[in-house]
């Protein structure tokens, strides 16, 4: 496995365990977890609106003694109603500063190493929410914070007057708005980059061709065959997808959702290749450029 560095330090694994796509009673999932921890995987990411928590509790309860050995990051700011017909964006002091330790207690943990803000607008009380996660650290119940988006003007903001260390973001073959978007800006600041959905739903991991974001189904299965074609002797599509997403100078990890112990077969072997070649990684580049996804802002 390789890895790279946070800026406050944090050593993660290129590829990195994301745990929303575990099932809740899946009896591999211990094994999963402590698979990937045995091959190198030290970051592995959840939220507390996973499952109404109960994704935390899974991850904390597999976790056992190797807590100290990984990174382990969770989300704020979506509040589950008491019917349980949905959830609310509750981007407050006082909302995130309760969270956090219904998170801590899910987890079993008495730290979270990594807690993200998951989402955010402009009109969220931004002021408050940063001093919110400013007190959590000073109280020593989070190690670093970062925020969870794909809103470019978010990123900018918080860019801008927080002290951030990492962003998650969605990025890949089939969607590389991050690209044009904030990736740059992200690498001038020295603010890590989380990527997921770098396998797009499964369309770059071998699931029959469908319309995503704008791309049409044609678009989608040209792209498809064109990563076949140009993957390493003996890698997968999957492999190649994550590989480029995680080479990309701004991003510090390509977070994988794993089910399967082929997933995380192919994620641990991702993280494991060699960077792809600059001549390799243009060519897959320019299986599609140019920008026609609808902008988040």
């Amino acid at each position: 496995m390789q890895y790279k560095f946070l800026k406050n330090g944090f050593k993660v694994s290129v590829t990195s365990f994301g745990c929303m796509s575990l099932e809740e009673y899946g009896i591999e999932n211990d094994y999963l977890i402590g698979s990937a921890i045995d091959k190198g995987v030290t970051l592995f990411d959840t939220a507390d609106l996973y499952n109404k928590g109960g994704n935390e509790i899974l991850l904390g309860k597999a976790l056992g003694n190797n807590r100290k050995n990984i990174l382990l990051a969770t989300k704020v700011g979506n509040r589950w109603r008491t019917d349980g017909s949905g959830w609310d964006w509750i981007p407050t002091k006082e909302y995130i500063l309760e969270a956090v330790d219904h998170s801590l207690r899910r987890l079993n943990t008495d730290y979270i190493d990594l807690y993200q803000l998951h989402g955010g607008t402009l009109d969220d009380p931004q002021d408050e929410i940063i001093e919110a996660f400013e007190r959590l650290k000073h109280m020593g119940k989070i190690r670093d914070y970062g925020i969870s988006s794909i809103r470019p003007n978010v990123i900018r903001s918080y860019v801008s007057y927080s002290n951030i260390v990492s962003v998650m973001t969605q990025y890949s073959l089939l969607d590389r708005r991050p690209e044009e978007e904030v990736l740059q800006l992200l690498e001038d600041h020295k603010i890590g980059v989380l990527a997921r959905g770098t396998l797009a739903s499964g369309l770059l991991a071998g699931k029959p061709a469908a319309s995503y974001l704008s791309l049409k189904e044609t678009e989608v299965r040209n792209i498809q065959r064109k990563v076949i074609k140009l993957a390493p002797v003996g890698k997968t599509p999957a492999e190649t997808a994550i590989r480029y997403v995680a080479d990309h100078p701004a991003v510090t990890t390509a977070v994988v959702g794993v089910r399967t112990s082929l997933q995380l077969d192919e994620m641990i072997d991702a993280g494991s290749l060699s960077p792809l070649t600059e001549k390799k990684r243009s060519a897959i580049a320019a299986i599609w450029t140019g920008n026609k996804y609808e902008q988040h802002r």
